[in-house]
This record gives C-alpha cells, sequence and structure tokens, in this order.
C-alpha cells in the first residue's frame, strides 16, 4: 500500500482499527473505514472544498456520508 501525505500508516491505524464500526445494514461498503478516514484526514488537513478531494478517495459524497454517519453515531 502506497503512504500518501497526511495518511495513517499501518502502525496507527491498526491502534484505532477497533474504534470504527463495521456496518452490516444496506449493501456492503465499496470503501473500506481506512480509506474513508484517510479522506477526511485529507480534507481537514489541506482545508481543501470537498470537492477536490483526490479521487484515490472515491466520491467525495461518499465520504462526506461516511463523516455525517460517524459524526451522528458518536464514533467522531
Amino acid at each position: 500500500m502506497i503512504i500518501h501525505r497526511y495518511e495513517l500508516t499501518d502502525e496507527q491505524w491498526d491502534k484505532i482499527e477497533s474504534l470504527f464500526p463495521t456496518y452490516t445494514r444496506g449493501r456492503p461498503a465499496r470503501h473500506d473505514n481506512r480509506k474513508m478516514l484517510n479522506a477526511i484526514l485529507w480534507i481537514n488537513r489541506t482545508g481543501a472544498p470537498w470537492r477536490h478531494l483526490p479521487e484515490r478517495y472515491g466520491s467525495w459524497k461518499t465520504v462526506y456520508t461516511r463523516l455525517t454517519r460517524w459524526a451522528h453515531d458518536g464514533v467522531l
């Protein structure tokens, strides 16, 4: 796995992975929690608008939805 700037290392992710729920409702998630968290960190650290999120993270709408779900559920 290529680690880009602002992304979590394997060691960092291993420490916090258990804090993020595995969702079982609806269809299976296309992106894992680590990718979504890295995307949220990228937005937070760069200050860029959501629509400027790099394509490697997927759709900005998907990332934003995951962020709001985590915020609502008390994960973040």
